[in-house]
């Protein structure tokens, strides 16, 4: 903002506090992103544990390309819920690695359930598509947001 203090010389007055703007879909969007990735995790670890239980759980396919044993579909859904479930509350720090790892680890989910559809198709195709929800919720939230709200470094 210019001010004249006299005729053809202008002064700059310092520039306003610049703290972004806290929009509530930013926000709500790693509230939402934390909620989703914590029933999903549990999704994962309640799948996996069935799995391991009862090993005629899941039906065994035929010509499947990505068949493995169906104990080991468990474990792997067990490994990576207990994970998903890590990765959701590291979001509540504000720091950027913690979206970044948010992120990644809900498309290695929507893989992980892309090869699992066979097995549970409906079920699958609602993880996925929380997935990728929850990536898009994540890569909206920017670092300025998490500085305001959290006092991250920016």
């Amino acid at each position: 903002m210019a001010e004249q203090t006299s005729p053809g010389q202008t002064r700059h007055s310092a520039p306003e506090s610049e703290s972004p703007r806290v929009r509530p879909l930013a926000l709500g969007g790693v509230v939402f992103a934390v909620c989703v990735l914590a029933i999903i995790g549990s999704y994962h670890a309640i799948v996996g544990l069935a799995a391991i239980i009862d090993d005629d759980y899941y039906v065994r396919l035929n010509n499947y390309i990505y068949e493995f044993d169906i104990t080991a579909w468990g474990w792997l859904h067990l490994i990576s819920g207990v994970v998903i479930l890590a990765a959701a509350f590291t979001l509540f720090s504000g720091r950027v690695w913690a979206r970044a790892v948010g992120m990644v680890i809900a498309g290695l989910s929507a893989l992980e359930n892309f090869f699992f559809t066979p097995y549970a198709p409906v079920w699958s195709a609602i993880i996925i598509a929380l997935d990728v929800l929850v990536i898009w919720s994540l890569a909206m939230y920017g670092r300025p947001v998490a500085h305001k709200v959290y006092g991250a470094p920016m």
